[in-house]
């Protein structure tokens, strides 16, 4: 994946800066944690597509935990708005990326690519973006995953099926769930972590911050917010 070089090679120069500072300047800078959600935030703004721009962000809560939404949309303004296309993402307050969806309809309608390849590409990025779940991670099925996108085609709206392949895996750690979608393009488009499922009834219990659907059923505006 071509942006996860970049990623890492910021993360890497992070960590070098911080290293060569004396003893003295490190106590009157940045504290840690603040080192590294700048770290964090650079890593995460190379996923974001360079024809996006924010359009909206919020404090929102997962699983009792405050988080924020960020979501862009293109620059053109091509199928914007909800269920439309967009790259948005769930970041904590300590910066770890809990997930973020890039729904494109560029990616629609091509070639997906074989689970063999799917599963490579889930891992690499999981190297970086999510290395904690790597050592207790049980994969459940690796296999083709819909997602529904509203565009504008001759002056009409319409829904279209955007497709990837999804590797849903169990986290042995702590019993929750994660997964990354590979789109046509062999890039991941969706990843979620941490979802809590309640086997009885089965359904999610874990908000769906990335999920248009969602949003619209519980009526979440998408501006700008604190």
């Amino acid at each position: 994946m071509k942006s996860e070089p970049s990623a890492i090679a910021l993360l890497s120069a992070v960590i070098a800066a911080t290293a060569a500072l004396p003893v003295t300047a490190q106590s009157t800078s940045q504290d840690p944690d603040t080192m590294t959600r700048a770290a964090a935030a650079d890593a995460i703004a190379v996923l974001i597509p360079a024809m996006h721009r924010e359009v909206g962000h919020r404090a929102v809560s997962v699983d009792g935990e405050t988080v924020r939404l960020t979501r862009h949309e293109r620059r053109d303004g091509r199928n914007a708005g909800l269920e439309g296309e967009h790259f948005s993402t769930v970041v904590a307050a300590d910066g770890t990326l809990k997930g973020f969806a890039n729904i494109a309809l560029d990616l629609a309608g091509k070639p997906l690519p074989s689970r063999e390849r799917t599963e490579a590409v889930a891992r690499d990025f999981l190297k970086t973006y999510a290395p904690d779940l790597l050592p207790r991670m049980e994969i459940h099925w690796i296999d083709a995953h819909d997602e529904p996108i509203r565009v504008q085609r001759d002056s009409r709206t319409e829904t279209v099926t955007l497709t990837g392949m999804k590797v849903k895996a169990r986290n042995l750690a702590d019993g929750r769930w994660f997964w990354v979608i590979v789109g046509a393009d062999e890039r991941p488009m969706v990843f979620e972590r941490d979802i809590v499922w309640i086997t009885f009834p089965g359904r999610r219990k874990t908000e769906k911050w990335l999920h248009d659907a969602w949003l619209k059923e519980h009526g979440h505006a998408i501006g700008k917010s604190a």
